[in-house]
């Protein structure tokens, strides 16, 4: 296990119960959770986005700050959901981004998930093309998206301009080299993986993928993972490609990690439906002793295909906690799985 990282939905809730109450807060926390992370020694902080929710939806106002704040740990998003995205827009905003944060953005994509409402990107002004589903929409965004971040002039000069132009077709501003190479895919299928490998796209995988086999989620995921790198052999790309997959993991160190996750009561994966058509397996959660954990998560057969792995934090519960819960991992557990 090479990386570390957290991953936080940045839900949040006007009740007495959760200490993120308003979308402010989630955002302000986000960053602070951030800066205690690099701090600590952690290798990324990566935030998801949901739309028509109380959760993070624009990502990359938070990104930029906290790529102002920080200055080592990767950061990233486990992911945008494509399906809402202009793809020229996006490109500016990601390349402002990383010249911020130095070059140290990490962006997870998806064709999307199940959402809020039904058919949110039409509120966003986007349909599929005829004949095809939001789903190959979201591909197709990402197509878009991954051939502007490589920088070339694809627009015609203005032969009267404000401002004086370079020579030749224009490209979008700001660019940020390097930023084509640092693109994940969230891929739910082991079709999607290795359609993200010939794409030359790393891997982001989960604690949720469809049911394809019947076989534990971990054995699957791995599965899907080695799925990836055939595929990406076989395209030929010249770089090493990254593997992340994300687990709810709580090392029980005091008492008040007792109180929270001693009987979480998700030791077993979990099967279910995410739409009328499609089985999906969502992964166990972790909470044990450390040396307890230690253990089970050895056994975690796509943990040790991985090369990231991405700690999903209750939010809610505050920074200085979820700080404390990625500290108990990073100095109790990770050095065991052969971090750092």
């Amino acid at each position: 296990m090479k990386k570390i990282g957290f991953l936080s939905f940045g839900h949040w809730a006007p009740s007495p119960q959760s200490q993120t109450r308003t979308a402010g807060d989630a955002l302000l926390q986000s960053i602070d959770l951030a800066v205690a992370a690099e701090q600590l020694g952690a290798d990324g902080a990566y935030f998801r986005v949901h739309h028509f929710a109380r959760q993070l939806a624009s990502p990359f106002p938070l990104l930029a700050a906290v790529g102002a704040r920080t200055s080592r740990i990767e950061i990233g998003t486990a992911v945008i959901d494509m399906r809402y995205e202009n793809p020229l827009y996006m490109a500016e905003d990601a390349g402002a981004a990383d010249l911020i944060a130095g070059g140290r953005l990490q962006l997870g994509l998806s064709r999307g998930s199940p959402e809020q409402v039904i058919d949110g990107w039409r509120y966003f002004g986007f349909s599929p093309a005829e004949g095809q589903t939001d789903a190959d929409m979201g591909r197709r965004h990402t197509e878009v998206f991954l051939d502007l971040l490589r920088g070339e002039g694809f627009a015609q000069p203005n032969p009267r301009p404000m401002f004086p132009n370079p020579p030749g077709a224009l490209r979008l501003e700001p660019h940020s080299p390097g930023l084509r190479e640092r693109i994940w895919w969230g891929a739910g299928s082991n079709a999607t993986a290795v359609w993200a490998a010939k794409l030359g796209v790393n891997l982001q995988s989960s604690t949720l993928k469809n049911d394809e086999t019947g076989e534990p989620f971990h054995v699957q995921q791995a599965a899907q993972i080695r799925a990836y790198r055939a595929a990406w052999k076989e395209a030929g790309h010249t770089r090493e490609p990254r593997v992340s997959v994300s687990r709810s993991i709580f090392a029980l160190v005091d008492d008040r990690d007792r109180l929270y996750f001693g009987r979480s009561g998700q030791d077993d994966d979990q099967v279910g439906f995410i739409d009328e058509r499609t089985r999906a397996i969502f992964g166990r959660s972790y909470a044990a002793e450390p040396d307890v954990l230690i253990e089970q998560l050895k056994a975690d057969e796509a943990i040790a295909e991985a090369d990231t792995l991405l700690l999903t934090v209750p939010n809610q519960l505050g920074v200085a906690y979820n700080a404390h819960v990625i500290e108990a991992i990073l100095k109790h557990v990770a050095p065991a799985l052969g971090w750092r």
